[in-house]
């Protein structure tokens, strides 16, 4: 599958930027898959405005994966957004492990009706960056890509300016969720991009959890040669934003409304520190267990 076959309002409202929650698990006394709950998780999100949901991601539990629940989960987020809303929905899938398997889930997400797929490379940590390109390649054969740079405290492999470049350069590329909670290596996706030419078809998504306002609002001003280019954060891919959904859009808007103006206002920049406090205060489990959480229907507005 590529790019240019995802639908033409999917494909402009992931390429404009816009918010995508990392989907939570939710499971029952034993531990099973509560497919009432996880029903209303998605409606939630769709009420309150997402553009779209990552699902089978690090928020769903990467283990999802070892109990046969992967695609389950996936098709019951897929069925369950279809029918309740009809406005436009970009579906990205998380994908996993080695070459193999990451093919074997992009095939699965590209049967089950995922626009694209984000890939994790933290199965790849022993790799060298030719093989690792080489691994992305082979996915990419199969669904659009979002790339991911997850920081390395939790899994993520440190990658070169000349690596973003290469991965950038991959036709079939849609997105980059950049989350190195690290200034400079945010830089270096950024200027791998800028190298690729390929800022018009890369749309960047933060990942930052402790920059989110702050990447949505200001410019980057890449400097090569003598020549600058500029590049802005487009969107979030952030299972921060699987919690406050609705307020993470009002936030997300007041951001975007306020690029390219000679002031920001106030009201952003009292929201700046906020954010990785919020980070810190949600940082629990992202699995739900409703047998303890009998609120989460209420709170989910949720229906069979």
């Amino acid at each position: 599958m590529h790019h240019s076959e995802i639908k033409a309002d999917v494909r402009k409202l992931i390429a404009d930027g816009t918010v995508l929650p990392a989907h939570p698990l939710a499971l029952d006394a034993n531990r099973t898959l509560d497919a009432r709950h996880q029903r209303a998780l998605t409606r939630y999100y769709l009420d309150a405005g997402a553009g779209g949901l990552a699902v089978g991601v690090h928020t769903t539990q990467f283990a999802i994966r070892d109990v046969g629940m992967y695609r389950p989960v996936l098709e019951l987020a897929a069925e369950t957004a279809a029918s309740w809303t009809k406005r436009p929905v970009a579906m990205i899938a998380g994908l996993a492990g080695p070459t193999r398997q990451a093919v074997a889930e992009a095939q699965t997400a590209r049967g089950i009706g995922y626009h694209a797929g984000l890939l994790s490379l933290a199965a790849m940590k022993s790799a060298s960056e030719d093989e690792i390109i080489a691994h992305c390649e082979a996915v990419a054969r199969e669904i659009p890509l979002v790339g991911f740079y997850l920081q390395p405290a939790v899994g993520g492999v440190i990658l070169s300016t000349e690596f973003w470049r290469r991965f950038a350069s991959i036709d079939n590329v849609i997105a980059i969720k950049i989350a190195p909670f690290n200034r400079y290596r945010t830089l270096d996706v950024l200027r791998g991009v800028a190298a690729a030419g390929a800022l018009d078809r890369v749309a960047l998504y933060t990942g930052n959890d402790d920059h989110i306002l702050l990447d949505l609002m200001l410019p980057f001003d890449l400097r090569d040669k003598g020549v600058t280019t500029r590049a802005w954060f487009k969107g979030g891919l952030l299972g921060h934003w699987s919690v406050w959904t609705a307020s993470a859009i009002k936030q997300f808007e007041m951001c975007r409304a306020a690029r390219g103006k000679d002031s920001v206002p106030a009201a952003c920049w009292r929201s700046t520190p906020a954010s990785p406090i919020a980070t810190a205060r949600s940082s629990m489990s992202p699995t739900i267990s409703t047998a303890a959480s009998p609120v989460v229907m209420k709170s989910c507005g949720g229906r069979d």
